[in-house]
């Protein structure tokens, strides 16, 4: 990645939050690396030197200030956008792959020997997968030294240190300090026991109404629920299960993590931020969206809205087929009566507060809460999410309260799933899953286009056939048929994903 030096540097004088991700500030006079935004006085330019990636600053002997904390700031926005190679491996990189499978583990997801992979993540920050991965292990450990009472032995482990050795050696570089005194100057509070609660920075502006709204909307009685401006929900992770209270708040979403095992934290982590769309770059978008004087207004009045995305993409994709054609109150019906079939017996009643759809309510009664193998955590919400691919295949047919066509399209994409064949996570190659998508039996475009959106996080995607899509562009006054409106949609690009949400509220 490329850095004008200019650019860089005007925005470090200016400590503008927006770039904040986008690159890192190295002040060779101190020794240390900042964000963008870093309260402290602008170095002088000769001392200046700008990375595209903390862990390129970090391979420069530099350590992370401790005053702006620039290995919590937003990731970057670029890989969002981008569908590459590299964009891919550092979504991958970030949900833990390297530290689970190693670099050969990664390399094989993306379908390139490790040479090349690491010679373009060289290229393009500045440092190789493991370095990448080195970094986001010394913030796991920060995290877990500042917000849990666990030894510093067990923190080492559960970041993904292969010794207390090279953990005490990556923090002392990375921090300039031992853990200890990183524990002695805790910031973050702690949660009770096996409560992990931490700050998730964004770039401003955030439209959280917005957010929570759509969720709302969409939750299912055990798996998520939206109460008092919190949304809650479980997560099914690499090594465990866990379960998340995510609350917007002023600069950062505050999230509270119980995990059945630590080593899922950076794991959780990205799941979250990718779910609530947090490193997405806001005034670009805006700008470029409020150019067409038919959104200028809904811009203007509602800044920062947000994509909502997934922390499971098989649960996605079962919510896509199950919508087709029908009302959200019916979808949430529909998968209602499937997670009652799964979990039978389940004879205690949910929290009464979880938002079900008008038709749910009788089934949501007997869900979830007592069955076998499940368990339940504070929240009201099931610890593991929503059920794997696995568990799906053995629902039997009248457990699918929808057309034999759409119940098959269901259990096609979990065989392919569970076989390998289709990777539906935020590393999935977009072109490939479109293609196979496109092979299922009764997935058609708008599936495909909402899975692509909302799994794999396409900020591109535009569905002109989408009834309320329509709807919207109707009540601005665009065109409302779908060859018409898809055309007029280019002048959305690369952004056409966060039309579709303004289209959707102007529902």
């Amino acid at each position: 990645m490329e850095l004008d030096f200019e650019r860089c540097y005007r925005a470090v004088d200016s400590r503008d939050q927006r770039f904040d991700g986008w690159f890192y500030t190295g002040v060779t006079s101190t020794g240390i690396y900042c964000r963008p935004s870093c309260p402290a006085v602008t170095p002088k330019r000769h001392n200046v030197r700008f990375f595209p990636s903390a862990a390129a600053a970090q391979g420069a002997g530099l350590r992370a200030c401790r005053r702006c904390r620039p290995d919590v700031s937003p990731g970057s926005p670029e890989w969002d956008v981008r569908a590459d190679v590299v964009g891919r491996a550092m979504r991958l990189i970030a949900d833990g792959v390297v530290d689970r499978d190693g670099v050969p583990g990664l390399a094989a997801r993306l379908g390139y020997t490790e040479r090349h992979l690491h010679r373009m993540l060289r290229a393009e920050l500045g440092a190789g997968p493991l370095a990448l991965a080195r970094a986001q292990r010394a913030q796991t450990a920060r995290t877990l030294i500042e917000s849990t009472e666990l030894g510093l032995a067990e923190i080492a482990f559960a970041a993904g240190f292969g010794s207390v050795r090279q953990f005490n050696d990556t923090i002392r570089e990375v921090y300039g300090v031992p853990p200890s005194q990183l524990r002695a100057g805790r910031r973050t509070a702690l949660g009770g026991s096996g409560t992990i609660t931490l700050r998730l920075a964004y770039r401003p502006p955030l439209h959280a109404p917005a957010l929570l709204e759509f969720l709302a909307l969409r939750t299912l009685p055990g798996i998520d629920e939206v109460r008092d401006g919190t949304y809650r929900r479980g997560l099914r992770l690499p090594h465990g299960t866990g379960a998340v209270a995510l609350t917007p708040a002023d600069g950062h979403v505050a999230a509270t993590l119980r995990l059945t095992d630590l080593r899922d934290l950076a794991p959780a982590v990205a799941r979250c931020r990718h779910l609530l769309d947090l490193d997405a770059d806001p005034v670009a978008v805006d700008q470029t969206l409020s150019a067409d004087p038919a959104l200028a207004a809904a811009v203007a009045a509602e800044p920062g809205v947000r994509v909502p995305h997934a922390v499971d993409g098989f649960e996605m994709a079962v919510r896509a087929i199950t919508t087709q054609q029908v009302s959200l109150t019916s979808a949430r019906t529909t998968l209602t009566h499937l997670l009652t079939t799964l979990y039978t017996p389940a004879l205690k009643s949910v929290d009464q507060e979880v938002c079900v759809g008008d038709g749910a309510r009788e089934d949501a009664n007997l869900l979830i809460n007592g069955a076998e193998g499940v368990s339940v955590g504070e929240e009201g919400v099931r610890v593991g999410g929503f059920p794997a691919a696995e568990e799906v295949l053995r629902v039997p047919d009248e457990g699918f309260r929808m057309p034999a066509g759409r119940r098959e399209a269901i259990r096609a994409v979990a065989r392919a799933v569970v076989a390998g064949e289709l990777d539906l996570e935020v590393g999935g190659e977009r072109g490939e899953v479109a293609r196979r998508l496109a092979r299922v039996p009764g997935v058609g475009p708008w599936t495909g286009g909402y899975i692509a959106m909302r799994a794999l996080g396409d900020p591109d995607v535009f569905m002109p056939t989408d009834l309320a899509v329509r709807r919207g562009a109707a009540a601005l006054g665009l065109p409302d048929s779908p060859a018409a409106l898809d055309e007029y949609a280019t002048r959305w690009r690369p952004w056409r994903s966060y039309a579709v949400v303004r289209l959707w509220r102007a529902a």
